[in-house]
């Protein structure tokens, strides 16, 4: 059994057993025709059928490969979808603010999409899943309380790289595994020229730093680059407050996440 054969197994098999056990059996997703977010409607699907809603919510800045990505997708694997365009809130929200700049106009954007989807949620009776990967989360590449809010994420311990080794495994439309990473978050948005290095550069580092634990200075007697190394710690260690919920200060013997932890999954 192939590698991305065993993941593909194992990632259903999590998305089937973390959602039935909540008593709910809809899931719904952000479909905004790139490579994540194609790669879980796929995977759900496959266990969910009908019972996947994928929203659309494109908005001016929108390309239209994008549009038609996520379109293409939807035929090719015979999914449910729904279109609910955020640009007349968008567009709205910049008139009363003009002097927003594109990092504002992106967190807003995403802001508003993930509470779409959440009313949609509640609406279905659906759990919203994540679409964020490793790669993205390590560095604190996403919008507290918009992209990186979700349910279930059954794809956030995967980078970036492996997340386009399974997208081909899975037959994913090919327009989407080709095109460049972007968000489309404002015009002309590309995830790897925000970085400043490809995710296939980015990624390696990581997993010697992160999976490996070697030192800094190991990495770079390896030959790899010193500024693009120290780039990925600092953003590791200065957006770690992205992977953790809200810190509650301690006043009680039992306070939620100090010493009040319970399995999320818990039931009389």
């Amino acid at each position: 059994m192939s590698k991305y054969s065993q993941i593909t197994q194992y990632l259903e098999y999590f998305l089937d057993n973390e959602v039935r056990k909540t008593g709910i059996k809809k899931v719904l997703i952000g479909l905004s025709g790139g490579l994540d977010s194609a790669v879980v409607a796929v995977l759900a699907y496959h266990v969910f059928k009908d019972d996947l809603l994928c929203i659309k919510m494109p908005s001016h800045y929108s390309s239209q490969n994008s549009l038609d990505d996520a379109a293409a997708l939807c035929k090719d694997f015979n999914l449910n979808s729904q279109t609910v365009s955020i640009e007349p809130m968008l567009k709205a929200y910049e008139d009363m603010n003009p002097d927003m700049n594109n990092l504002r106009k992106g967190n807003f954007s995403s802001r508003i999409r993930m509470s779409i989807l959440f009313d949609i949620s509640a609406r279905e009776n659906a759990l919203v899943l994540g679409t964020s990967n490793k790669s993205e989360l390590m560095l604190g590449y996403g919008t507290l309380y918009g992209d990186l809010s979700s349910a279930i994420n059954p794809i956030g311990d995967l980078y970036k790289s492996e997340i386009f080794e399974l997208a081909r495994y899975l037959g994913v439309t090919k327009s989407i595994i080709d095109k460049p990473p972007s968000a489309d978050l404002w015009d002309g948005q590309s995830d790897e020229d925000d970085l400043g290095y490809t995710y296939a550069e980015l990624d390696e580092v990581m997993m010697l730093y992160v999976q490996e634990r070697l030192t800094q200075k190991e990495i770079i007697k390896k030959g790899y680059d010193e500024e693009m190394l120290e780039m990925i710690i600092q953003r590791i260690y200065r957006h770690h407050f992205k992977r953790k919920m809200p810190i509650i200060a301690k006043l009680t013997s039992r306070t939620l996440n100090h010493d009040f932890n319970y399995p999320r999954d818990i039931r009389l």
